[in-house]
């Protein structure tokens, strides 16, 4: 198991200055945004699917520092009822997937999407609840006519690549908790799976070491996020977990995205990694700073150094004691 990070972070780095960045904090992996929310700017997937000169070149750059590229992450909305945004965030997906099997990156990170409510939808619509019926019927639309068919599409195109696809499992998306995930993967193909953040499963009330062993037993977890999140038990009270409130809101949001042992215990990380472990996980962990509380610099060395006190990185020995 290696120590990543997902590098939009130092977005406002060049690409070497980020790669520095990354090997001066002892750090193994980087997972590099190629579009949409994410961002390009250590990926310019037009010119490096061109130019074979260029990809070898930008392999040099990441190798010859001793790290390796986990996942290409191009999260967007390929299915959202805007269309522009939706053809923006399928091209960059086609895209991000050539290029990750150009430069033998097995994994490509993104959303699931979510649709409208019918074919002339203006917005995304999330149905969060069963009753009234009719948010019922948009749920069975939506996968029924836009997140099956096109996932089986494209999980398709990634089997032909030989590329997984790590689906994040986030609110706001129809794939958000290991559930929806495991429905569609057996919808489609086993190129779909989970890249898996904790951040988004504790404030969905999901346990994320009973989420590895579900998704770990069926070998669906792809790529894996570090991130925490701090629940405020007395906001949570009066706005509830699916509070509206930005981000920024700190003092009255019902959660918050912290740092890695700023929202649980060191003790619940390495259950997770452990639960990684036990289940085959034997790849890259992958820090997500959005600590609205931290610097980039604070927020991503206080995580380094909490997962570095935790993760397992190498092969266990044989049981010799027996």
């Amino acid at each position: 198991m290696k120590l990543g990070v997902f590098t939009v972070l130092f977005s406002q780095s060049n690409f070497e200055e980020m790669l520095d960045i990354v090997q001066n904090a002892g750090v193994s992996a980087v997972e590099i945004g190629t579009g949409c929310y994410p961002g390009n700017a250590h990926c310019n997937l037009d010119q490096l699917l061109e130019n074979e000169e260029l990809r070898k070149d930008y392999l040099e750059k990441v190798e010859s520092r001793g790290l390796q590229i986990s996942a290409f992450s191009c999260h967007g909305n390929p299915i959202s009822p805007q269309k522009s945004f939706a053809k923006e965030s399928h091209e960059t997906l086609v895209k991000t997937i050539k290029l990750a099997s150009l430069l033998n990156v097995p994994v490509v990170n993104c959303f699931s999407g979510t649709a409208g409510d019918h074919e002339e939808a203006k917005y995304p619509n999330w149905p969060v609840t069963p009753w009234p019926n009719e948010y019922g019927d948009v749920l069975k639309w939506q996968w029924e006519e836009k997140l099956v068919p096109y996932w089986k599409e494209v999980g398709q195109l990634a089997e032909d690549h030989n590329v997984k696809i790590g689906l994040e499992l986030h609110g706001g998306f129809l794939v958000h908790t290991p559930y929806t995930l495991l429905k569609l993967r057996e919808a489609t193909c086993d190129a779909i799976g989970a890249n898996l953040d904790p951040s988004h499963l504790w404030w969905q009330g999901i346990d994320p070491v009973a989420a590895i062993k579900i998704l770990g037993k069926e070998n669906a977890i792809h790529h894996f996020h570090a991130k925490d999140t701090y629940i405020d038990q007395e906001n949570v009270n009066m706005y509830g977990l699916t509070d509206m409130q930005p981000y920024g809101e700190v003092q009255t949001r019902a959660w918050t995205f912290r740092s890695v042992g700023c929202g649980h215990s060191i003790q619940e990380w390495s259950d997770m990694i452990s639960a990684l472990r036990t289940y085959d996980y034997d790849y890259v962990v992958s820090i997500e700073h959005e600590d609205p509380l931290m610097s980039i610099e604070e927020g991503f060395q206080r995580a380094v150094s909490n997962l570095k006190s935790v993760i397992i990185s190498e092969k266990p020995s044989t049981s010799w004691w027996v």
